[in-house]
């Protein structure tokens, strides 16, 4: 049962002022896994539960987009077994809850070298975009296969092109016009960054998207993360001073 202490979060949030679009860095699967003497997998196989009730807990709080660190490009360097695992339950997931989805009206989405992924999952993937792609309510993107640091070297890549072939001047190259090329171009920045597991870096994740984001560290590994725990985190946002480069007289 969960303390009227936790069950207050909620009841504290300021409804006007959500983050738009909150990003998370879902670590510690393994370790939790391994503090009970498991393999590795049973950790992603319960970390699935904490993604579905995170995701519903952000659609009825009112939050528009929620971007999960899914896969990174590096993930594919950890044991064959391991991703092999990890590729057959992302699969069976996207199957089990494209229903649910469907009733919650989420859009699914997804960023990075998709093309990695392997032809089932892909197709999966794909085909559960395009079902939910109606879908009015939270923006559900999954970061999979994906790197930051590659995200912004074909940013620039797709850039040179373009000024290259005379389609842009290189002085015309503004922030604004790198932010159009890059996975997210669709998607705003995100206003709070959350972590697990007590791990305090970023990861190769977002890394020009997070420029202003609040950033939130917990040590709770991310099997045992829940939506009163994503409600705690925008809580803790709310009561801080977004100032971007002004001074607080300025901001008030």
């Amino acid at each position: 049962m969960v303390s009227n202490n936790i069950m207050g979060y909620k009841e504290q949030i300021d409804l006007s002022r959500l983050p738009e679009h909150v990003a998370i860095i879902m670590d510690g699967n393994g370790r939790w896994a391994k503090g009970k003497g498991k393999l590795r997998i049973f950790g992603h196989h319960n970390g699935v539960l904490s993604v579905r009730d995170v995701v519903e807990g952000a659609g009825e709080l009112g939050v528009k987009y929620l971007t999960l660190y899914t896969f990174s490009a590096e993930n594919w360097n950890r044991p064959s077994i391991e991703v092999t695992a990890i590729m057959e339950l992302l699969v069976s997931t996207i199957n089990k809850e494209i229903k649910k989805l469907m009733q919650n009206n989420v859009r699914l989405n997804a960023i990075g070298d998709l093309n990695m992924l392997p032809g089932k999952c892909h197709r999966e993937l794909l085909g559960a975009i395009e079902k939910t792609s109606g879908n009015t309510g939270l923006v559900l993107t999954l970061a999979l296969s994906y790197s930051s640091r590659r995200e912004l070297a074909q940013a620039a890549k797709n850039i040179a092109l373009k000024v290259q072939q005379g389609e842009l001047n290189p002085e015309d190259v503004t922030e604004e016009v790198f932010a159009q090329n890059l996975y997210t171009h669709n998607l705003p920045d995100p206003e709070l960054l959350i972590r697990t597991s007590g791990e305090f870096r970023i990861s190769n994740y977002l890394l020009w998207q997070i420029a202003y984001a609040e950033l939130y560290f917990t040590h709770k590994l991310w099997p045992d993360f829940r939506r009163e725990d994503l409600y705690e985190a925008i809580l803790d946002y709310q009561k801080r001073e977004r100032r971007f480069g002004m001074t607080s007289e300025q901001v008030n």
